[in-house]
């Protein structure tokens, strides 16, 4: 595992219902290493999501292994696997999930307040200065009703970095979002990766986005 920010073994995913089951992959052997781009892409249905929340600690294996940075988190209980969470992971949807309530800078703040961490003045400029470095210094105290798709997005992005995760796992990031704003994003994305040096596993139907990866995972 040197080397391995994340690692899975012979990872095998069943969903059972009462007359069926259903293999969505099985034995996947996967190694992450730190500051790599990850692209997972495969046809709809293939398990991209189902992957990407096993190797995120979202969801548990039928069978196999994850391990991330050389603990094993697939056998922790609900408690300390949020914890790993919380603590570890940041989170990228196709769609931005902001609290309608909130404005984009106490959205952005939200995985702190999860953590348990004071919102001081520190993290605030941290995240205000986030936000304008994507383009939303003048909107820190607008609603997500009054911010674009693509605008909703780059906050859901600052969202997930803001707790200076080790891994960030997105699920179509730019899924929802038109060619212009989907490419705004897109080279978010690799500014973030080269300026922070993070870790990124992304699931896609976006090819341009895989392309640029430094690893692709093909479900077939």
């Amino acid at each position: 595992m040197t080397d391995s920010i994340l690692q899975a073994k012979n990872l095998t995913k069943i969903y059972k219902t009462v007359t069926d089951s259903v293999l969505v992959f099985e034995n996947l052997n996967i190694n992450v290493s730190p500051g790599e781009a990850v692209a997972i892409v495969g046809q709809s249905g293939r398990g991209k999501t189902t992957l990407l929340n096993l190797l995120s600690g979202l969801d548990r294996p039928t069978s196999g292994e994850v391990f991330f940075n050389k603990e094993r988190i697939d056998n922790l209980n609900e408690e300390r696997l949020s914890e790993f969470r919380n603590r570890n992971v940041g989170f990228i949807f196709q769609h931005h999930y902001l609290l309608e309530d909130f404005t984009a800078l106490d959205n952005v703040l939200i995985p702190v307040r999860i953590k348990g961490e004071a919102i001081g003045e520190e993290v605030r400029k941290k995240a205000i200065d986030m936000l304008d470095w994507v383009g939303l210094g003048k909107r820190l105290y607008h609603y997500p009703d009054q911010l674009s798709g693509g605008e909703r997005q780059r906050v859901a992005i600052i969202r997930a970095l803001i707790h200076d995760p080790l891994v960030i796992f997105a699920d179509e990031p730019t899924g929802s979002l038109d060619k212009i704003n989907a490419m705004n994003v897109e080279n978010i994305l690799w500014e973030m990766k080269k300026k922070l040096k993070k870790t990124f596993v992304i699931a896609t139907h976006n090819l341009e986005i895989a392309k640029k990866c430094d690893k692709i995972i093909e479900l077939g």
